[in-house]
């Protein structure tokens, strides 16, 4: 709502027409005055909206919203000149000596000569700007200029944070479409685990969306080449700050850890990493290596059903062990349907991510098992539910649906077999 108040030229009774190429609207010189008595709310507000988009995660949508919004705000043509006027009206020199003489005119006394020196008098609108900053900071005031060195080095940080969100949330995006790209046909009906294991889970991922990251990306694009315009930043300038800060991406197009030293204890994080994994703009890679049917139950799950699903797979593991474990010892093509459904896949392939003592294996071996726990997903259930609606359109019965089913995942599972023991020999 603040920012309405920053352009009350929007809401006057002589609007300009826009300009047919589609560019904002130039800020009459009219409101020079107005913009000018009034600094305060303009260059206050910018510092501090600052220092908040700072700690602020630019990959949300809504902050990216928030940011893009300020940003066209100000960026609005003749509004940053008029507000670099008003600084230099407030911060030129005070040629009038007695103290606090710039709040009252005074009339020259005709004594003595006129040809003595007289100090030149405050112009009436730099006694208004002055005016206006003095009733509400006080004489002793401590002014920070809009367009000074140390807002402009705010303005590079936080160009520099808008360069690393667009890159995160392009990662974010490009993992999207792996974890989307990699999952089989049926996986949608629910008859495929999801990997519980990956860095971005795919229900988050799903809630994100390809649209929220698109809009994400144009806010930011947006505001980067709106606070440019302001503060007449160049390319140059953005490029060497985001090599400074480390922004660049390593050889496989991926993130890099955050910031930090080896210490005695192993990886210790400076102030740029705890930064950095604040507002996520890196993180570590850390990987679920532990039991998958252990884990927390998620959101996208039935609680009481997957507790009893995994009692009744419990039993069923612990009860035919040894006829599970013959069957996938076979060398036959049963066997191989057997390890496809009973074994973990990867489980021999995992090794701890530790960034100080790569490549130490994890010797950890698990026998076959049967696991129930997808079967306790509001998808699968859903799925299954929509597959019967379907087949009574049909006037195809619940029995002959199931036995389809059935059928259908049979050959879909048969096919999956030969190409996992394809890929195995072409490896060997």
């Amino acid at each position: 709502m603040w920012l309405s108040y920053l352009q009350p030229w929007r809401y006057a009774p002589e609007k300009q027409a826009q300009s047919s190429d589609g560019q904002a609207r130039c800020v009459s010189e009219r409101w020079a005055p107005f913009v000018q008595e009034n600094l305060l709310l303009y260059t206050k507000l910018f510092v501090g909206f600052l220092s908040r988009a700072l700690r602020t995660d630019l990959v949300s949508p809504k902050n990216a919203l928030m940011v893009f919004r300020v940003a066209k705000v100000f960026a609005q043509p003749n509004l940053a000149e008029m507000i670099q006027k008003g600084e230099q009206l407030f911060l030129e020199p005070e040629l009038v000596i007695p103290h606090r003489q710039h709040r009252l005119f005074t009339a020259p006394t005709f004594t003595g000569s006129f040809l003595s020196s007289w100090p030149p008098a405050v112009t009436d609108t730099s006694f208004k700007v002055k005016s206006h900053v003095y009733s509400l900071e006080g004489q002793d005031c401590k002014y920070t200029p809009m367009f000074g060195p140390e807002v402009r080095t705010l303005v590079l940080r936080l160009a520099q944070l808008i360069t690393q969100a667009k890159q995160t949330a392009k990662s974010i995006s490009d993992q999207c479409g792996e974890s989307t790209a990699g999952r089989p046909f049926l996986s949608w009906l629910g008859f495929y685990s999801s990997d519980t294991n990956s860095s971005y889970p795919a229900n988050d991922l799903d809630e994100m969306g390809q649209d929220s990251v698109r809009k994400t990306d144009e806010y930011l694009e947006k505001a980067l080449e709106y606070l440019c315009q302001m503060f007449r930043l160049n390319e140059a300038q953005l490029t060497q700050l985001t090599l400074a800060l480390g922004t660049t991406q390593d050889e496989n197009g991926k993130k890099q850890l955050p910031d930090c030293i080896v210490g005695e204890d192993g990886l210790i994080l400076t102030p740029l990493g705890r930064y950095q994994i604040i507002n996520g703009l890196r993180k570590f890679d850390i990987e679920y290596q532990g039991d998958s049917e252990l884990q927390p139950i998620r959101s996208y799950e039935i609680a009481s059903l997957v507790r009893l699903l995994f009692r009744l797979s419990s039993t069923i593991n612990h009860r035919f062990a040894g006829q599970m474990a013959a069957l996938c010892s076979r060398a036959d093509f049963l066997g191989s349907f057997c390890r496809y459904h009973l074994m973990e896949p990867g489980l021999t392939s995992r090794h701890l991510l530790s960034p100080v003592e790569p490549g130490r294996s994890v010797s950890r071996v698990r026998g076959p098992r049967l696991s129930l726990r997808f079967l306790g997903s509001y998808r699968t259930l859903l799925s299954l539910l929509l597959a019967f609606f379907v087949a009574s359109l049909f006037c195809i019965g619940p029995l002959p649906c199931a036995l389809f089913l059935v059928l259908g995942y049979f050959l879909y599972a048969m096919a999956m077999t030969l190409l996992t023991e394809r890929g195995k020999l072409h490896q060997l």
